[in-house]
């Protein structure tokens, strides 16, 4: 059914920064909204320091939508794209903004990570990330209830997991077709491109483990026992190292990916979902989304030479998508009972903004200018 709010705009008000670490004080801030004609958008925003530069994006999943975010001029604009779309990503090359989902009215569950199986394929969508206006390239048949897309390192091909089918398809993006089906493990959900962009680690929700798979040869290599529920993964920028959020468990798993061995388990906050890397190498984030009853709020920063979790920040309700800059100053992290994106300056740790989304954001991704 279409929506009332495609391509609504709104022009962020300002406030000040407020600090959400949970070295010391708990805060409760009080936001200052702007309503806009058709939806309500909104955003508090430092007035003081530095503040992140480029372009964000989230899936709204329970409002089949896309809201696009230019930090530097400040304005947010949510479209209707005709699919609930559970995660988001710009290719590596940067051509490309890529959404996953099933059609409006066939999302995944209320939690946002539990699927109903049918038999309507899901649906790959491509944007043109450097003029994004709502309106795709391409819209292109994948399995059955897609979860996340990710490219390969030159933009030509995207791996789409298909939990309802247990496997990822590779999309070619220049053709704009599935070329290859891969298998993995039961219901596969998160997934991330290894650094040097050789190998695929994808998070098999329902048979605790984690399926690597081999790009080139695309196929399924190896598969590592991983702990209760995982549901995404994160590298090291160095590749080093692959995080697993256990979300049954309230636990992150540890993977050396050259003896693909879990070398340690690091105990979070509740259900925690995606997990994202600094680009030195020094800092994994968690969010830790909680449920719609009991909602968890908090994002978790592991030191990756200590294996100690070091701080946490507090954000809206259901913490769950997780992006950084390419400077690894600025993180966005998604809300998904908030309808809402906190961005987290790592080197102070206070919230610098907070974007008002579409409703149940779940993935996010930045752009460069």
């Amino acid at each position: 059914m279409p929506l009332s709010r495609k391509g609504t705009l709104a022009r962020r008000p300002v406030s000040a920064a407020i600090s959400h670490t949970h070295l010391a004080t708990r805060f409760h801030p009080a936001f200052g909204w702007l309503l806009a004609v058709g939806l309500t958008l909104a955003s508090t925003v430092s007035l003081a320091g530095q503040m992140p530069h480029g372009q964000v994006f989230t899936a709204n999943e329970h409002g089949a939508s896309l809201t696009h975010i230019q930090l530097d001029e400040g304005t947010t604009t949510t479209h209707d794209i005709a699919i609930a779309p559970h995660n988001v990503q710009v290719s590596a090359d940067g051509r490309y903004l890529m959404a996953v989902g099933e059609r409006a009215g066939h999302a995944h569950g209320g939690d946002g990570h539990t699927h109903a199986h049918g038999d309507e394929p899901g649906k790959l969508k491509v944007f043109d990330a450097l003029d994004f206006d709502g309106t795709p390239l391409a819209v292109i048949p994948v399995g059955s209830h897609p979860a996340h897309v990710v490219s390969d390192q030159s933009g030509q091909f995207a791996f789409v997991t298909n939990a309802g089918d247990a496997s990822v398809s590779v999309v070619d993006l220049t053709s704009r077709e599935v070329v290859a089906t891969i298998a993995t493990g039961e219901y596969p959900h998160g997934l991330r491109l290894s650094p040097d962009g050789s190998e695929l680690y994808v998070a098999n929700v329902m048979d605790g483990s984690v399926s690597v798979i081999d790009v080139t040869a695309r196929e399924e290599v190896a598969r590592i026992p991983v702990g209760a529920t995982p549901v995404q993964v994160g590298f090291t920028a160095d590749g080093a190292q692959l995080y697993v959020s256990l979300r049954d468990e309230n636990r992150v798993a540890v993977i050396d990916t050259t003896t693909r061995e879990v070398t340690a388990t690091i105990e979070v906050n509740r259900l925690p979902i995606q997990v994202y890397g600094t680009p030195d190498s020094r800092l994994m984030l968690v969010a830790n989304e909680g449920t719609s009853e009991e909602p968890d709020n908090r994002v978790s920063v592991i030191d990756t030479r200590t294996q100690q979790v070091v701080a946490t920040h507090e954000v809206g309700a259901g913490a769950h998508g997780i992006s950084i800059d390419a400077n690894g100053r600025f993180a966005f992290v998604t809300s998904l009972f908030d309808d809402s994106l906190a961005i987290i300056d790592l080197t102070s740790g206070d919230i610098v903004a907070t974007h008002a989304t579409g409703q149940g954001p779940n993935g996010v991704t930045w752009l460069a200018n």
